[in-house]
């Protein structure tokens, strides 16, 4: 009797139209690049920690098994668990809106100044989850692989599904408009909180007519 086992590979080669898709209408198991996905199928984390689960246990996981951000790492590249999760999340099957709703879900991080530990293969550095999402949102490759392309903010709100952000700085063509010097109702010259005083443009132009004046002498 032959044996029969679960082939991963073949699942992201050859996995039919039954199974739910990205609303772009492809395998959301594919959206990571085929190196990345045969990397991260191919690790102890992934066929220890990811197999037979779902999404409540991912938070799970993520909450005792994630302590960095970031993709490959190391010499040997090896898949990180942050994307060895992500991509079980993605094998599982975004819904329709998902689109709508990473902005929904995401939007209030880039207000968040928390420190993020970073793994790459140069190392560890220090990021923070602002500027973390901030790339997810905008940026076409992230933790070392590239993601297909979301509607870009601006297309859903045109299309309605998106309500237009307002910025916690306020409206920026606003912001532009305004005198550098009195954003925020501030109007004292720059340095001043140090001591110093910016000269007013009469007194540079006054000091420069006094050493003509003194070197025509």
């Amino acid at each position: 009797m032959a044996n029969h086992r679960a082939d991963e590979k073949r699942f992201l080669d050859e996995r039919g139209s039954g199974g739910p898709l990205a609303p772009n209408g492809l395998n959301p198991a594919t959206i990571m690049e085929k190196p990345v996905r045969e990397r991260i199928i191919d690790s102890y984390f992934w066929k220890d920690q990811c197999f037979g689960v779902n999404e409540a246990d991912i938070i799970n996981r993520v909450v005792e098994q994630v302590h960095f951000v970031g993709g490959t790492y190391g010499d040997a590249q090896k898949p990180s668990p942050f994307l060895c999760l992500a991509f079980k999340l993605l094998q599982l099957g975004p819904a329709d809106d998902v689109a709508k709703d990473v902005y929904a879900f995401l939007e209030p991080y880039l207000e968040d100044r928390r420190k993020l530990k970073r793994r790459t293969r140069m190392g560890t550095s220090l990021t923070f989850m602002d500027d973390f999402v901030d790339n997810l949102l905008t940026k076409e490759r992230v933790c070392g692989t590239t993601l297909w392309k979301m509607p870009s903010r601006t297309m859903l709100e045109d299309l309605e599904v998106l309500e237009p952000r307002v910025s916690p700085l306020g409206d920026i063509e606003d912001l532009l408009d305004s005198d550098p010097e009195e954003v925020d109702g501030v109007t004292e010259s720059p340095g001043s909180e140090f001591g110093e005083v910016t000269p007013e443009m009469d007194e540079l132009e006054n000091d420069e007519q006094d050493k003509e004046h003194r070197n025509g002498d």
